[in-house]
């Protein structure tokens, strides 16, 4: 099953099981979405639920916020995160402080979903990664599938979810075609927001990512395997909630971290992995922990250049503190701490 197929079956089955979800968006009825996820759904549903909207994301998003603050559950459908900025008081404002303001009388059931991150050959108006700016903010859920299972199962849970959610898909991956079980396809299936996937599991070093570098990192991984290196990388699906017990299961394992991301390094989703380790489980850490991010810079066009902006297979495999678990410890604790490592 593609991403995009994924994404298309959840919509359609919780369209089908609560009359209450909607769907609000530019080109998402009559041109079954610039991306093709709400493809159909527009001749089953009709135009009550599946709305095509002017370009303007300000005025479809609160419109989105009012429709929950009444009891309906919008889906609101972004042509790019990128334009989320154009609607981020009411995403920020009216939908995530809400529910605290009204002392929890007023729930928020709506989800912000789109393409989020690098593309291909788009420029930096439309390659931002929005995952750290959205995860800084009490009241709202941030997910970010990898899999079509991701795909399905947490855009399911956001939709059934009373408060509200960002869900960042990735433009890349709507094509890619993954296995799913008899479990994933049934119309019951959903998965628990805030918990990560362990995508494979090892011994010597744990990898974190998100969306699209996940696939990295697992080819990654594969390659290490060729040199003796075993190693854990983690799937985060939820960057928040934060499945830190997850991630610090697997340092205390491994005893080193290499986080990556495609977005920017500073105050980036990584730097709050790190600090969560750092915090909870540094006594465990062989190593000082290592973050693959994207370069620090507005997003490139021309296709060279944008290569080295975001994080590559061989940026993982052949990072340096990973090259350097064949050759035993870089760095030995007890040489710093002039005792025992742990």
């Amino acid at each position: 099953m593609t991403v995009r197929d994924a994404l298309n079956t959840a919509l359609d089955e919780e369209m089908s099981a609560d009359p209450k979800v909607f769907l609000m968006g530019e080109e998402v009825g009559e041109y079954q979405g610039a991306y093709k996820i709400t493809k159909g759904l527009l001749d089953k549903y009709g135009p009550e639920r599946v709305l095509d909207t002017p370009i303007t994301e300000a005025g479809f998003t609160g419109i989105g916020v009012g429709a929950a603050y009444h009891g309906l559950k919008p889906v609101i459908e972004f042509m790019t995160f990128n334009f989320s900025m154009q609607a981020i008081d009411h995403i920020i404002n009216s939908a995530a402080k809400s529910n605290y303001m009204s002392a929890g009388q007023m729930s928020v059931p709506i989800v912000f979903r789109g393409p989020n991150g690098a593309a291909s050959g788009v420029g930096a108006q439309h390659s931002h990664c929005y995952a750290v700016w959205y995860a800084s903010c009490p009241g709202l859920k941030v997910l970010a599938p990898y899999s079509s299972e991701d795909a399905r199962g947490l855009l399911k849970a956001a939709i059934r979810d009373p408060d509200p959610v960002v869900f960042l898909e990735n433009e890349l991956l709507y094509g890619e075609t993954f296995p799913v079980s008899a479990e994933v396809l049934d119309s019951s299936f959903c998965l628990p927001i805030g918990k990560a996937k362990i995508e494979k599991e090892g011994k010597d070093v744990t990898i974190t990512a998100f969306s699209k570098m996940v696939g990295y990192a697992l080819k990654a991984a594969e390659i290490l395997a060729k040199d003796g290196i075993s190693a854990e990388v983690i799937n985060l699906r939820s960057i928040r909630p934060l499945d830190r017990n997850t991630i610090n299961a697997s340092v205390r394992k491994t005893n080193r971290l290499v986080t990556v991301e495609e977005g920017f390094p500073q105050h980036g989703v990584g730097a709050e992995i790190c600090a969560s380790v750092v915090e909870e489980s540094f006594g465990y850490l062989d190593a000082p922990v290592e973050r693959i991010a994207g370069a620090d810079v507005p997003m490139p066009y021309a296709a060279n250049l944008e290569r080295l902006a975001v994080p590559q297979v061989e940026d993982i495999s052949r990072n340096h503190l990973i090259s350097g678990i064949s050759e035993m410890y870089m760095w030995d604790p007890c040489y710093y701490w002039g005792g025992t490592a742990h």
